[in-house]
């Protein structure tokens, strides 16, 4: 066909025709630009609002229960922090190949409100992008500079090189200026205990020995054990334990133990016999512990069995109690890059 011709038979097409046909085109082009153009305002955005998002506490937890990997990537790094006047800092780091050993200092500020006994109280936590076997334990304090240092240690499980990623130390509390106390408990006599104590059950939060688990293999949450009923303080060994009843119950001797405010202060113990002639020790056969009324102390009953009643007067108490004036609330966390450094690198 020429030209002429051409442009003929293009005369005797509808213009609405070459309108459509002209726009048609255009509009998925345009349409491919615009879905194009919200796509990388949206990547922009995430690729912005992420790391600040990763700085919200509630945020990064729940992306972390999600994608542990990507949660430990959009985490900012932070070396140090202050929080309640306690600064927690990360001063050295040791890497080498799949495991990594990091120096974790906390310093009181403005008090001394922790010493060479400090505990974290299991409220630490290690946040890795990887699986992992980690642990944290005491190392040293400065009492000069009032400066604890804890030493964290990392193993990634499948033994790959994890040099580069990032890992966020957390602590919410810590226990301190602990007191101890071990020996015979004065005052107390066990002469003319009767056979017959008061009692009452209890659901325990807690119990141990080999004949109580063959006896509750089935125990849930409403399970009653009987225990001595507390009585008064009979004796006060260490500020925060009390001796609260002696007696037999089903022909095996308790003893009752008050630990003040556990939630708070993990007070806690044991209680022994000690022969007085042979200086024997006989340790309990098992324990019931079980909360006060208001939830927060805990009564422990600890039991022994084959104990004549005739023969008690031949033993003393023995007590190992471990109590502290109570924790330390904090929010204190760590973010930092595996990689070997050292004090002044991380300053």
């Amino acid at each position: 066909m020429r030209g002429n011709e051409f442009l003929d038979k293009m005369s005797l097409v509808d213009p609405a025709y070459v309108e459509a046909a002209a726009l048609m085109p255009r509009r998925r082009k345009n349409s491919l630009k615009r879905w194009c153009a919200i796509a990388a305002c949206l990547c922009l955005v995430l690729s912005l609002a992420l790391p600040a998002m990763a700085e919200n506490r509630a945020f990064y937890n729940a992306l972390y229960t999600i994608s542990p990997a990507t949660a430990q990537f959009f985490k900012p790094v932070q070396l140090s922090c202050e929080d309640n006047g306690i600064r927690m800092e990360v001063t050295a780091a040791y890497i080498h190949e799949d495991t990594a050993e990091i120096y974790i200092s906390m310093q009181d500020l403005e008090e001394t409100r922790f010493d060479e006994t400090i505990d974290l109280f299991d409220s630490y936590r290690i946040n890795s992008p990887f699986d992992c076997t980690s642990h944290c334990q005491f190392s040293s304090y400065d009492p000069d500079t009032h400066t604890a240092t804890f030493l964290i240690t990392i193993e990634q499980w499948n033994k790959h090189n994890i040099v580069g990623d990032k890992l966020t130390f957390t602590i919410r509390e810590f226990l301190s200026n602990k007191k101890t106390y071990e020996g015979i408990i004065d005052g107390v006599s066990l002469a003319n205990i009767g056979k017959n104590a008061v009692t009452q059950t209890v659901a325990p939060r807690g119990y141990t020995s080999a004949t109580l688990n063959e006896e509750n293999n089935n125990t849930t949450t409403e399970t009653r054990m009987t225990t001595l009923k507390p009585g008064s303080n009979i004796s006060s060994p260490i500020n925060g334990v009390s001796l609260t009843g002696i007696g037999y119950v089903d022909g095996a001797l308790h003893v009752q133990t008050y630990y003040k405010d556990i939630l708070k202060t993990d007070n806690h113990g044991s209680i022994a016999l000690i022969n007085k002639e042979t200086s024997e020790i006989i340790t309990c056969n098992g324990s019931i512990a079980f909360f006060d009324d208001e939830g927060k102390g805990s009564y422990e009953d600890y039991i022994f069995t084959g104990i004549a009643a005739e023969t008690l007067d031949e033993y003393e108490l023995y007590g190992d109690f471990t109590t502290s004036q109570g924790s330390v609330e904090g929010n204190w966390s760590v973010t930092f890059p595996l990689k070997d450094t050292h004090t002044d690198a991380v300053k």
